[in-house]
């Protein structure tokens, strides 16, 4: 395992954040929102997930919740957040021998579905009883869906948590409700009835000392409550919403460790890498065509680009084309600093044994 206390260890996690800081939409925020969250949770915040992951995986057992979806127009779920959530559930899977339950909305299941088989998993039926059995010669995650009405969502979330017990949670990409209780898109839109109420399970997880990891990239994210009032500073509709009487879009609930990026998968992307780094085994972090395929298929079964609003391969605007190279850049530049190059005479290895 990476010694994260050795000067390669510090360099690896903060050459994550660096490309986690990258405002690669030109949205312009996310300087800030680091800025806010260094202020709030000091330290490499990608290398420090992967290792709570490693610790609470490996002392508690359990699956992975993973929770994600976030809605578009008419309700159509957006790419960032599934691709991210299924690549993470893979990741996991490789590193941790541990299977991932993704928690969405029964009518985004069929995307859910077909996202995870492009990143390379086989999506099972989540079982009658509520246990996970281990499967052998396949790479399995579980698709759990809620409906948006609150008893029947918080029937299904309660058992996960009492029945399944998960080791940890997490959520990437999905809606978190504001100091009123309201839903809402980071431009101010309302998101009442399209989306379930997954912030009381959250909320629970947490009351029960189950640890939850969060990733967002605007602030209106489940978890980002961790930086809620410094949003209200900069962000343009955190602390006003433009709709009176319903307050800002600023999350209110608050991770146990937020992970902030310019786009949320790529803040999975970070988790990632930084577990694969960490547990020193590259197979871990998928490469760039993994990526692009991920996004196609979330795009071929409903997913749709939240910037194009349209069925695109793409991620906030940027195409799968465009990701699959910064995915690729990325793990090229940790193999480096692990010391994984060929040299002159075409040998593999550390570096500094090729000269």
């Amino acid at each position: 395992m990476l010694d994260l206390q050795s000067a390669k260890g510090e360099k690896i996690a903060r050459t994550i954040e660096n490309f986690m800081t990258l405002d690669l939409t030109g949205v312009g925020l996310i300087g800030k929102i680091y800025e806010a969250l260094q202020s709030r949770q000091p330290g490499p915040a990608c290398m420090t997930a992967a290792k709570l992951i490693c610790d609470r995986v490996r002392d508690h057992g359990g699956p992975i919740v993973i929770a994600t979806g976030f809605p578009e127009g008419a309700g159509v779920p957006e790419t960032d957040g599934p691709v991210g959530a299924a690549l993470m559930a893979r990741a996991f899977f490789l590193g941790l021998g541990v299977e991932t339950i993704i928690l969405t909305d029964n009518d985004w299941v069929e995307m859910m579905i077909g996202t995870c088989r492009g990143a390379g998993l086989s999506p099972l039926p989540f079982p009658e009883s509520g246990v996970i059995q281990s499967v052998e010669f396949i790479r399995p995650v579980y698709i759990r869906s809620v409906p948006k009405d609150d008893a029947g969502c918080r029937k299904i979330t309660d058992s996960l948590l009492d029945v399944t017990r998960p080791s940890l949670v997490i959520s990437i990409e999905r809606p978190g409700r504001n100091d009123r209780g309201l839903y809402h898109g980071l431009g101010g839109r309302p998101l009442d009835g399209l989306v379930a109420d997954l912030d009381q399970f959250f909320l629970r997880a947490k009351s029960e000392g189950v640890p939850f990891v969060a990733i967002g990239d605007g602030g209106n994210e489940l978890g980002m409550g961790v930086i809620a009032e410094e949003l209200k500073v900069f962000s343009p509709k955190a602390k006003d919403s433009g709709h009176p009487g319903r307050g800002g879009v600023a999350a209110a609930t608050a991770a146990d460790h937020l992970i902030v990026s310019n786009v949320s998968n790529w803040g999975a992307t970070g988790l990632i890498a930084a577990l694969s780094a960490l547990l020193e085994k590259p197979s871990i972090f998928h490469d760039g065509e993994l990526e692009r395929r991920c996004i196609e298929q979330c795009v071929s079964f409903g997913g749709v680009d939240g910037m194009f609003m349209g069925p695109e391969p793409a991620v906030d605007g940027i195409s799968a084309t465009e990701w699959a190279g910064l995915v690729t850049t990325l793990r090229n530049t940790l193999e480096r600093l692990a010391g994984r190059v060929v040299g002159w005479k075409g040998d593999s290895g550390d570096w500094r044994q090729l000269k």
